[in-house]
């Protein structure tokens, strides 16, 4: 095996073992969340597509409570991300918070296959379900905040464009927002397809009208090219006006909010506190 085979390996391992541990910061109650599983939110034949909803302990009849659906990374529906601990500990993390968490499966995978398309079409149809039967989740279908991990930052890009309004915020933890370097040299079709799930592509020139956006970065990110595409978009948005805040951790990797290695969990607390407050306050709970 090559050095090169050996370090993709190595990475792959580790993404796996970060994803097995919870998220480092807690709050209290959290064991108390009532977790609605396995909701069959599409019409699409693939019994993986399944949605989780965490409920806050403190619900009480006939309050509505805002919601933040999470958006996982390239992992196909057959690995269950939305089952890994990580995924599991932020659905209690964030309805410990106060607000309903809806973690889905989606279609996207690894390259070579993607299938943005098919995955952006899953985030449509669990916004809809999850707005549809809002009533019996007690949440506030009007009131949505997304949130986004790593590759899972393609899928961004629609809401970015199509600006719903019942999206009042979006976050990004270390994730792609500028994936039209992955295209072969020369390949316009494959340009095209990317530069459509490309979070930097989408800003107007004027976007302080977008919704508040909070970008994650980690300031050793161990993905190729990561950080790269997230500072173009970063400098596209400013340049453009939009209403974003940037959180940088100086020495974390990928995955820094469930897996610390280099050992600074103080920071890594701290981003994903701040995280916690973004989402409420701008999904007027605070």
């Amino acid at each position: 095996m090559t050095d090169k085979a050996d370090s993709k390996q190595s990475v792959a391992e580790s993404l796996a073992e970060r994803v097995a541990r919870p998220v480092v910061y807690q709050l209290p109650d959290m064991d108390r969340v009532r977790v609605i599983a396995n909701l069959k939110y599409s019409q699409v034949d693939n019994p993986n597509l399944l949605m989780d909803v965490y409920l806050p302990p403190d619900l009480k009849l006939p309050e509505r409570r805002p919601v933040v659906v999470f958006i996982h990374g390239g992992a196909g529906p057959e690995y269950k991300p939305k089952d890994w601990v990580m995924f599991q500990s932020w659905g209690r993390l964030v309805a410990a918070a106060g607000m309903v968490a809806v973690m889905f499966t989606h279609r996207f995978s690894p390259p070579p296959r993607l299938l943005l398309v098919e995955a952006a079409s899953d985030l449509h149809a669990a916004l809809q379900y999850l707005r549809s039967n809002a009533e019996s989740f007690q949440a506030d279908g009007d009131c949505v905040g997304v949130c986004a991990w790593s590759s899972g930052g393609e899928l961004l890009t629609p809401l970015l464009v199509e600006r719903p309004t019942f999206v009042r915020c979006l976050v990004a933890f270390y994730a792609l927002l500028d994936v039209q370097q992955y295209a072969p040299p020369g390949d316009a079709a494959a340009l095209r397809y990317l530069k459509a799930f490309s979070a930097v592509a989408s800003l107007p020139e004027d976007a302080s009208a977008l919704m508040p956006m909070l970008i994650v970065r980690a300031g050793r990110d161990d993905i190729p090219t990561l950080n790269d595409a997230l500072d173009r978009f970063v400098a596209r948005a400013l340049a453009a006006n939009a209403p974003i805040t940037v959180m940088n951790h100086p020495t974390g990797a990928h995955g820094f909010d469930s897996f610390d290695i280099r050992g600074d969990e103080e920071r890594s607390k701290q981003i994903v506190r701040s995280s916690i407050g973004f989402m409420r306050t701008h999904l007027r709970l605070d």
